[in-house]
């Protein structure tokens, strides 16, 4: 559950009551699942890890471990914030009854119908296998997707192991300590000394749980672009399913182009087992051949209305999402380079750690 407080309305101008909204992950679900259906063309920010994923094993993988739910807590704010600043769905209203609304915002999501608008998994694979002239530019960012859910995927999964040699490293240090701790008891002219760098070795051997829960906030930013990729993915197929639905509609647009030729000149230019049927049981009257042309005629011109009508959307579509897409990818190269220039320095300041625990017990040695 996420508890926030309601902000002042830029575009009301006016405050709104300060008071706590608690808002449970489903509720978050449901919005993003209508803002993914109401903008198809956006990328639309993913939400955080249900369930912890890539975990070092040492790690709680506990959906209700307090670090994890605070780790989640704050992913879901960053998806609020990332739907904030984003220039197109900060507008919503869904959005803004979502942040301000107590009660009734469900209701209002509801009444959109956006489930309805919603796209089946059956017609998305149909039009995944059987688009003859896919744009070579999604089916590009198709494959790019893929590939970077691959590598950031592999990349946890190494850290993950990293952060398990780390863990036993920084832990085997207690045993020095404890050793130095025993020792220093049978010496007199040692024992300070020993009994100093045994302490340094505790603090050191301590010091792995607070970093390794530091990383795992490092480890979350590649996880947010590990679910972009799938947000990415789904622009792809709602453009595939765009040009599915135009050259389904061009194909019935010719075939009945086709009927109504035949019908006015009489001549049927490819097999059907309706044309068999009229030459073994008599041809149709002219009156009702006229009578089909016509209906067919308006059928044309319709199919032809709305062929163009999708030809218009369609490249309104490509237009929209390439653009949030540039946005994409510029918001992507910022973001892993910051956080990659942080993982590294997190890095560099647990060798620093490291040198100078045993700075230290160098000094405690030199004074015995």
């Amino acid at each position: 559950v996420l508890s926030f407080r309601a902000v002042e309305s830029q575009s009301e101008g006016q405050c709104a009551p300060v008071d706590s909204l608690w808002r449970r992950y489903s509720e978050f679900e449901l919005l993003r699942n209508y803002l993914s259906v109401t903008y198809p063309h956006i990328v639309v920010p993913p939400l955080p890890e249900k369930r912890a994923d890539f975990v070092w094993h040492k790690l709680s993988a506990d959906n209700m471990d307090p670090d994890f739910v605070e780790r989640r807590r704050i992913g879901l704010e960053n998806f609020l914030l990332r739907v904030a600043s984003h220039p197109v769905l900060c507008e919503d209203k869904i959005f803004y009854s979502f942040l301000m609304q107590e009660g009734g915002w469900k209701e209002m999501v509801n009444e959109t119908g956006f489930q309805l608008k919603a796209d089946s998994r059956l017609k998305a694979l149909n039009a995944t296998f059987r688009v003859k002239n896919p744009d070579k530019r999604f089916t590009e960012l198709k494959h790019y997707s893929d590939e970077l859910q691959s590598v950031i995927s592999h990349l946890l999964r190494v850290r993950a192991r990293v952060a398990d040699r780390l863990y036993g490293v920084y832990k085997v240090h207690g045993n020095y300590g404890r050793v130095f701790s025993e020792w220093s008891a049978i010496e007199k002219e040692m024992g300070d000394g020993l009994q100093s760098a045994g302490h340094h070795m505790d603090v050191y051997a301590a010091s792995i749980d607070d970093i390794l829960e530091e990383e795992e906030h490092y480890a979350d930013q590649l996880k947010e672009y590990l679910f972009y990729a799938e947000a990415l993915r789904a622009v792809c197929r709602k453009h595939e399913l765009m040009q599915y639905d135009l050259e389904m509609a061009a194909q019935d647009l010719t075939s009945k182009k086709q009927q109504c030729e035949e019908l006015a000149t009489g001549t049927v230019r490819t097999f059907s087992l309706k044309g068999m049927t009229s030459k073994l049981f008599g041809q149709e009257t002219t009156e009702q051949r006229e009578a089909k042309i016509k209906v067919l005629e308006e059928q044309i011109q319709e199919g032809e209305e709305q062929l163009k009508s999708k030809n218009l959307e369609g490249r309104d579509f490509v237009k929209s999402a390439w653009a949030d897409i540039e946005r994409f990818k510029e918001q992507k190269n910022h973001d892993l380079k910051e956080a990659l220039i942080s993982y590294a320095v997190m890095q560099i300041s647990m060798c620093k750690k490291g040198i100078q625990v045993w700075t230290n017990a160098k000094e405690c040695f030199s004074k015995m």
